[in-house]
């Protein structure tokens, strides 16, 4: 093709998908089914990865459950139960009453598996993952949403509190990824949710580790969504989820100023989830939530660096996690002391 003639129909195609983004603010497209596929969700005793676990079983995936806390992951298996027992239930009430009995799933797809795993160790992933294909089966949804927070400046945070730090937030994404991709590159299927944050759009002081994580993780990401787009895999899709500050106790104590705060508040894990969800089962591409996110991170692109500085100073968000770390530090402390340490 003639490189002007090329041109113009790049031109097109660009604008043609502006318009489409924007249909899409406008008209909300319906959502994908995800009844009985596999849905391994990392991270999911506790925080925003037990939320999804109960979204996705609602929409009755069959789950899979990651986490290094046996007991509370357990917790969530036995909610994830609950909802399927009153879906059995409906499903019940709607074969007796004749209706939609080409519609309900069997009650015997409707299962959920836990396993123990530290996403930071290599080995432990890969064996993992291997469990999981001989026990459940391939994965369709893989959901990595495991992460971590040393509450440290970086002159006093530990090498191994940095090295964790990676290991679970961003390296982990790698080897969950190689474990389960090649079958879905194989039939063309499957779905990669990478929950990541707005601390990996634009950082802060105070918690380099996390943010280079996050940063890694959201580089690492866009990278593989444009390897399956060279390789045409359209059937593989991948949804980035960059919150704001969640409501669920990872960075309690966390402040930006004052007079800024009631309107950019934590956000509700529920409400956070819930939009996830949204993007995930429509197949977008990426999520930032509020959508205030979208203007802040355009912002730090075009503006200089001075610029971005002041506006943090004017928004209180360059020294925000300082009162999450002397809390940190703080409980510590009380900790060593209480241990005779």
């Amino acid at each position: 093709m003639n490189i002007v003639v090329e041109f113009f129909v790049v031109t097109f195609k660009v604008l043609w998908a502006f318009v489409l983004a924007a249909a899409r603010w406008l008209v909300r497209p319906k959502e994908k089914s995800v009844a009985g596929q596999v849905c391994l969700i990392t991270g999911a005793g506790s925080g925003l990865g037990r939320l999804f676990a109960l979204e996705f079983a609602r929409r009755r995936a069959l789950l899979v459950l990651w986490d290094i806390n046996t007991q509370s992951n357990e917790e969530t298996a036995g909610l994830v139960r609950h909802i399927y027992r009153d879906l059995e239930a409906a499903d019940a009430a709607a074969l007796q009453a004749g209706n939609g009995e080409e519609e309900i799933l069997p009650h015997c797809n409707l299962q959920v598996f836990t396993y123990t795993c530290d996403v930071g160790k290599r080995e432990n992933v890969y064996l993992t993952a291997e469990r999981v294909r001989k026990e459940v089966g391939e994965v369709s949804v893989l959901v990595n949403n495991a992460g971590v927070v040393s509450g440290h400046h970086l002159l006093e945070c530990p090498d191994e509190l940095i090295e964790r730090t990676m290991m679970v937030n961003c390296h982990a994404h790698f080897w969950t990824t190689k474990a389960f991709l090649p079958t879905m590159l194989e039939i063309n299927h499957g779905h990669i949710v990478t929950v990541a944050s707005s601390l990996g759009l634009f950082s802060t002081a105070g918690v380099e580790d996390y943010c280079a994580s996050k940063f890694g993780v959201v580089g690492f990401h866009e990278s593989l969504s444009h390897e399956l787009k060279a390789a045409e895999k359209d059937g593989i899709k991948t949804t980035l989820v960059c919150p704001y500050l969640v409501d669920t106790g990872m960075f309690r104590g966390c402040r930006i100023r004052k007079e800024i705060e009631p309107f950019l508040p934590p956000l509700k894990p529920d409400y956070c989830v819930k939009q996830a969800m949204k993007a995930i089962l429509t197949d977008q591409p990426m999520i930032c939530t509020p959508r205030l996110m979208y203007i802040v991170t355009f912002m730090k692109s075009i503006l200089p660096f001075e610029a971005v500085v002041c506006m943090y100073r004017f928004l209180g968000a360059d020294k925000c996690m300082y009162p999450f770390i002397a809390q940190r530090k703080q409980a510590t402390n009380n900790n060593e002391a209480k241990n005779g340490i």
